[in-house]
């Protein structure tokens, strides 16, 4: 690549053990025909949680990624800063992973990859998922917001009207990658479809 080349734009996506695994999955369909680069890191636990939930195996999902590595490889590309992305989404993120960023110990490639984007103040995004929330995980959701991260819970979006749950899949994959200014037009945003809806009757 010459200096006058345009650098990729790149997307880590990371898919962790907790419930939600449809996130990841569709992330990377959405992602897939589009203008930016994803680079997967998927757990161990998330591997068993992507195939009950969703029925897909490990060479499944290499097809839909860019480039994919092994969660144990603590030497690839995205463990270091000097390797420039647009950030991070963990969809979904567990727990164990979150609390792993936000201690900053962290044990494999998918939390090391987030803690770089932290170093680095990229934008990293964390699709958490698990309820209720005891003292421990609010606190946790706390520091890393402080540290610069974005906690964005799939929470689904009525006013949107969904009729489908593939739709509310969707809607909140959307609203997670207008953080990145990334727009693919799965987002229905409100009052755009009635540009008078602002304005009271007499």
């Amino acid at each position: 690549m010459t200096s006058t080349e345009a650098r990729p734009q790149r997307l880590i996506i990371g898919i962790s053990g907790a419930s939600g695994a449809v996130y990841g999955v569709r992330l990377l369909e959405l992602l897939r025909d589009s203008p930016i680069e994803t680079h997967l890191v998927v757990s161990k636990s998330a591997l068993i949680t992507v195939a009950h939930e969703t029925g897909l195996s490990w060479s499944d999902l290499k097809p839909m990624a860019s480039v994919c590595y092994s969660n144990q490889d603590i030497g690839a590309a995205i463990a270091s800063g000097s390797y420039k992305t647009l950030g991070m989404i963990v969809a979904p993120c567990s727990m164990r992973s979150m609390s792993e960023i936000a201690s900053g110990v962290t044990s494999t490639l998918l939390t090391r990859a987030a803690d770089v984007i932290l170093k680095e103040r990229r934008r990293l995004a964390l699709m958490v998922r698990e309820t209720p929330l005891h003292r421990n995980h609010l606190r946790t959701m706390t520091e890393l917001t402080e540290l610069g991260a974005i906690i964005a819970p799939p929470v689904p979006a009525f006013y949107a009207l969904p009729k489908t749950l593939d739709e509310m899949v969707d809607h909140s994959l959307g609203r997670v990658l207008d953080l990145f200014d990334i727009e693919l037009g799965i987002v229905r945003r409100w009052r755009d479809d009635n540009p008078d809806a602002g304005h009271a009757t007499p």
